[in-house]
């Protein structure tokens, strides 16, 4: 009976190993997706900003680019986070605390992980953790206008 203990825990293992490097798969493509799109897009601000000083722009021009200028800086940022977080999941998978919520230790789901491999919290954690956000963010509101309404009188 021993063996067949001791051969379920190797498979387990095994089973757990296979997943994590199927993970670790996910998020190293996933970096390498965003580092290649952030990339080209770092590449694609600097061509059209070396093709400016030649062009005569309105007021209505200059102020359309400047928009597009300030979402494309956005959306770099973004994905420069996004990068962060997987260059953390990455660590945590090194470490050997990968999949593991942080607010409670559970395991995070695999759908989870497979969807947003970079998850720290479950499923549960992380919908409690947006309920206490909104919440807090009505309470602020609420707090704001009571504000508003005294400073009026």
């Amino acid at each position: 009976m021993a063996k067949v203990t001791k051969r379920g825990a190797a498979v387990a293992a095994a089973s757990r190993g296979a997943r994590y490097e199927e993970l670790r798969k996910i998020l190293e493509d996933r970096r390498r997706d965003i580092m290649s799109e952030v990339q080209g897009r770092i590449r694609g601000v600097r061509a059209e900003g070396s093709e400016k000083p030649h062009e005569v722009m309105d007021q209505g021009e200059t102020s359309e680019v400047d928009i597009q200028e300030d979402i494309e800086f956005a959306l770099i940022q973004m994905k420069a986070e996004t990068l962060n977080k997987i260059n953390e999941a990455l660590s945590r998978l090194e470490e050997g605390t990968y999949g593991h919520c942080f607010e409670c230790g559970e395991e995070i789901a695999e759908q989870r992980l497979r969807a947003l491999p970079f998850a720290v919290r479950c499923k549960d954690c992380e919908e409690a953790r947006e309920m206490a956000q909104k919440r807090e963010r009505m309470a602020q509101r609420r707090g704001a206008s009571s504000l508003f309404y005294e400073f009026q009188g």
